[in-house]
């Protein structure tokens, strides 16, 4: 199911499936269900190509057609869910206690089963006549035989490039492009006489055309020929090679327009014009590698020094085309400020002081994209120099309500496009984040989970799940850039975010094609239109606050609810085909209005979110969801115990529960199609029963301490049987990880293996040490030593596919541990955490890709070995962006504090890329032992913004005298 098909992908999945013997349909039911299938996919194949035009842009007969379609696609999978859910609900009987009672419930669901095929055959008449009446429609307007440009297309004026004023930009009213344009202008007037192609990649508005014209402006004096041309995103190829030579010889090309040529022709043409030529080129605007193909091979390598500058926005492109890829960043806070005023006033000293404090709160909302900057700027100069005008339109950024203003409309057009460049599956996904607030870190997992409940997401093969498609898409939409990615500190994406202009041109796209309804939009809801899926968000001071109970229609498919909000949300016994509720976050413990028990009827229910909800018990009516692919149960410190029932939820994938206060019965063993098993605390039996459990992919478990050898022994048997895992997170206490031997054959999709404060491994284990093939393809991983020595660091480098690696130690001998050049060529975080701090060496070749590392010393050790201790051989890591130290201060003066901390701030600032630097101290330094010294914070640690957050709290906090709290 996706945005442009409806619910047809899955839908026509579900007809096959009915066609089964064991659903015993009528012989007309199953000539009903063939044509279905047949027109059906007739229909899908339009919506696919209507897909390949923007909304804008369709012709407004296509638009109903396709509304229509799609509507009715999802009215027939409802019908067909109904029919499953049925069947499998009349099967849902208690054991028989004897022959005759078995015989009589056999018999029972036989005629069940035959009641249900009759009323299905007769709902799919109704859905046949709808169907036929939409292909009578579908002729007439002849959607299915004539071409996208006649049929689908709008009669509309000549399209303007959206991108045509970046290329005509004043080099003064430029902010924040002058290093990115010296460092390019460098990067080209290099002495190679071979064709050098740099590509320049970033997000739509970021500036990426303006760029590219600065950098041209600058060298086009230096060429004998030059030419800027833009390609978009579906371009005329010849009408792009003929402007192109126009440019290059406009006197010898001065009659190309009118000449007929084909593309092979003119690319030949082309070719042989530049091959004794030094020139350049920009190519502006590519949206695929396709598109590069057809025209690379009319530039010459002629030995000239020529050079060719390109502009994307996926960095996959970007990459094909060269490897010469220089990524533009978004503008700082300060510039973006600058660019902002001077666009406004003229000058940034000119603000207005009560304008001061919306301005920031609107550039935050920017995301630093130089184009939102302008058009808010451009939109706010029409203004008053009133707050209240000013904060209605920063309030409004993100909501869908902006509208109206060319200027808007324009950005709204340039971003859009980004959208529209997308596969249709991953423009469904990217249209889901609609459904959550501006500013909202969406959790990764979460997001995932409800695509899949949503039916977004389909099986590519067996070896690989549900879930891992649904990651690569999120990463598809990460690189995309129209999504940015929360990571924690193994670099690891845990959360995603929208900016808030993107929210809002989402927002806007899901209201024009009914996928999402936000109640709490001032523009309100189109009642014609059927709601399928609600969000319903924090209201305002003063808004409604009644359940929607004009929202109470039978046709919606998910909710999710953010506080307060929950007061709004209807009982949820009126929705009947609910297949994802997430009521996280929200309270409906004791005294709410919600009654939890009525999910125990929502039979189509995919997913269940009720983390940190403040529920004390689940329903035992929960096992009759024999549909349910999620439950999440997390952070509710009162439900101390699952029901039984919960064991009967065959198709259930994902469990999450706080383990430590949340405790499972027997019968874990049942869950057969578990996947995600997270936060369980270990019995014995629990252990037991994970042998039985093998399609589990991710495992979190606690032991307590002193766990019994016959609890560990049976643990680590049961993990032999689980073929499928690939993330093992132990928590708790084991005296020793020695179980984890030579007997232990991890299995081999393994890529994360976690196990700090569980046990302490004496060195590196077997399954690691006697042949890394068999861990192939870990990639993360998290281990516990009683002493980390050269060797270890040695072996685990040998892992092949190891980016990240987090180390603990808990004894230290020798003084300073080297890291050498030898392994981690893929590696790129690197944490190494020591109680007793050592002293560590990155040596010249070492970690070659890491961009990350975390290490903490002691300052009294480091001063032990030398003057040169503070030195740790940062520059030798040659990809390095962040760094995070630790500095231990016992037994050390805050003098030698404070020379480690200038040495290493000095270490860093003659690193190549200037990496950040966060340092943190501990115990921490109160601010009357710095009274005593010359010393300041910031001449101790550097800026404050580099602090932790840790000692940034601290600092807010002086220390009033010789008696205070410090």
């Amino acid at each position: 199911m996706d945005l442009v098909t409806g619910a047809m992908g899955s839908l026509l999945v579900k007809l096959g499936e009915l066609l089964r013997e064991e659903y015993h349909l009528q012989r007309s039911a199953r000539n009903k269900v063939e044509f279905l299938s047949t027109e059906l996919e007739s229909m899908r194949a339009a919506l696919l190509n209507i897909a390949a035009v923007p909304r804008k842009d369709l012709n407004v007969q296509v638009k109903l057609w396709a509304s229509k379609v799609r509507d009715l696609s999802y009215d027939t999978e409802d019908i067909i869910d109904s029919f499953f859910v049925r069947v499998v609900e009349g099967g849902h009987v208690p054991p028989a206690s004897n022959r005759f009672r078995s015989f009589m419930k056999k018999m029972s669901k036989w005629f069940e089963r035959v009641k249900t095929s009759r009323e299905i055959a007769q709902a799919l008449e109704e859905v046949k006549v709808q169907v036929l009446e939409v292909a009578d429609r579908r002729d007439r307007y002849a959607l299915d035989r004539l071409g996208v440009d006649n049929a689908f297309v709008a009669a509309a004026a000549t399209a303007v490039n959206p991108l045509l004023p970046a290329l005509y930009t004043k080099v003064t009213d430029l902010v924040g492009i002058g290093g990115p344009s010296q460092d390019l202008i460098k990067e080209l007037k290099d002495v190679t006489k071979e064709l050098k192609i740099v590509s320049i990649v970033g997000f739509g508005g970021l500036g990426k055309t303006t760029l590219a014209k600065a950098v041209y402006n600058g060298l086009e004096a230096q060429y004998e020929c030059t030419a800027f041309v833009s390609l978009s995103q579906r371009p005329q190829l010849k009408r792009v090679l003929k402007d192109m030579l126009h440019q290059l010889d406009d006197k010898e090309f001065a009659t190309i327009n009118e000449a007929s040529r084909d593309e092979i022709q003119l690319v030949d043409q082309l070719s042989k014009f530049l091959e004794t030529k030094r020139y350049l080129i920009v190519i502006d605007d590519i949206w695929d590698a396709m598109s590069w193909e057809n025209v690379k091979h009319a530039f010459p390598n002629n030995g000239c020094a020529s050079r060719i500058i390109t502009t994307t926005r996926e960095s996959g492109v970007a990459t094909h085309i060269s490897r010469n890829c220089y990524e533009l960043p978004p503008l700082s806070p300060e510039k973006s400020k600058s660019l902002f005023y001077r666009r406004l006033f003229g000058i940034e000293e000119k603000c207005p002081a009560q304008l001061a404090k919306v301005s920031m709160k609107i550039l935050n909302k920017c995301g630093g994209l130089p184009l939102v900057i302008i058009t808010m700027a451009s939109l706010l100069s029409t203004k008053q120099e009133n707050p209240t005008q000013w904060d209605g339109v920063c309030n409004s950024i993100g909501r869908g309500l902006i509208r109206g203003d060319p200027n808007i409309e324009n950005m709204k057009e340039i971003l859009a496009l980004s959208y529209y460049n997308l596969p249709s599956h991953l423009q469904t996904c990217l249209l889901y984040l609609s459904i959550y607030p501006e500013d909202y870190e969406i959790p990764k997992g979460d997001l995932i989970w409800k695509w899949i409940a949503e039916g977004f997401i389909t099986q590519e093969n067996n070896m690989v799940s549900l879930f891992e498609v649904g990651d690569g898409y999120l990463r598809g939409l990460i690189n995309s850039g129209m999504v940015l990615a929360c990571m924690d500190y193994k670099r690891q994406v845990t959360h995603c975010r929208l900016h808030d202009i993107v929210l809002e041109v989402l927002c806007s796209l899901s209201q024009e094609e009914n996928f999402v309804t936000v109640p709490n939009h001032a523009d309100g809801i189109d009642r014609r239109s059927k709601v399928r899926r609600l969000s319903i968000q924090n209201r305002e001071e003063g808004t409604e606050t009644t359940p929607l109970a004009s929202l109470l229609q039978p046709q919606v498919r998910s909710i999710t609810t953010f506080p307060p909000a929950i007061n709004l949300v209807p009982a949820l016994s009126s929705f009947g085909i609910l297949r994802v509720l997430d009521l996280s976050g929200c309270f409906i413990g004791e005294g709410s209005h919600i009654n939890l028990n009525d999910v125990g009827n929502l039979f189509h229910l995919r997913y269940l979110g009720l983390a940190g909800t403040q529920i004390c018990e689940l329903p035992a009516k929960i096992g009759r969801l024999q549909f349910l692919q999620v439950l999440d149960a997390r952070y509710n410190p009162k439900l101390t115990e699952l029901p039984l029932s919960v064991y009967e939820l065959k198709r259930l994938m994902c469990l999450h529960v706080d383990g430590y206060c949340t405790r499972l019965p027997d019968g874990l063993g049942n869950l057969t199609s578990i996947q995600v098993l997270k936060k369980i605390c270990a019995t014995l039996n629990i252990v037991k029963e994970l042998r039985n459990l093998s399609k589990l992919r991710e495992l979190k478990i606690k032991f307590e301490d002193n766990a019994s050898l016959e609890l560990r022994k049976a643990f680590v048997e049961s993990l032999s049987h689980l073929q499928d895992l690939q993330s093992l997170v132990i928590r708790g206490s084991f005296p020793s990880m020695d179980l984890f031997g030579e007997d232990w054959v991890p299995p081999q999709r393994l890529r994360e293996f976690e196990s700090v404060m569980c046990g302490i491994f004496p060195a590196v284990p077997a399954w690691i040490k006697v042949n890394p093939v068999i861990v192939s393809v870990l990639s993360d991983l998290t281990m516990g030593f009683k002493e980390l020595q050269e060797e270890d660091m040695l072996i685990l480098g040998m892992l092949p596919a190891l980016h990240r690696l987090w180390l603990f130690s808990s004894q230290q001998t020798q003084a300073v541990l080297p890291i050498g050049a030898d392994g981690y060529r893929c590696l790129r975080t690197f944490t190494l955490y020591c109680i007793t701090p050592k002293q560590i060496a990155f040596q010249r070749g070492a970690l070659p890709k890491v961009e990350a590392v975390l290490f903490n010393f002691s300052v009294r050790m480091a001063r032990a070995n030398g003057n040169d201790g503070f030195n740790f051989g940062l520059m030798n890591l040659a990809s390095l962006k962040q760094i995070t130290v630790g500095i231990d201060r016992d037994g050390a003066t805050i003098e030698d504090v404070n020379e480690a901390a200038a040495t290493l701030r000095r270490e860093v600032s003659t690193h190549d890329n200037h990496p950040g630097i966060t340092v943190d101290i501990r115990p921490p330094i109160k601010p009357c032992e710095l009274e005593k010294t010359d010393i300041t914070f910031d001449e101790l640690i550097g800026e404050p913004r580099k602090l932790s957050g840790k000692f940034q709290k601290f600092r807010a906090q002086p220390c009033s005298g010789p008696n205070s709290a410090c």
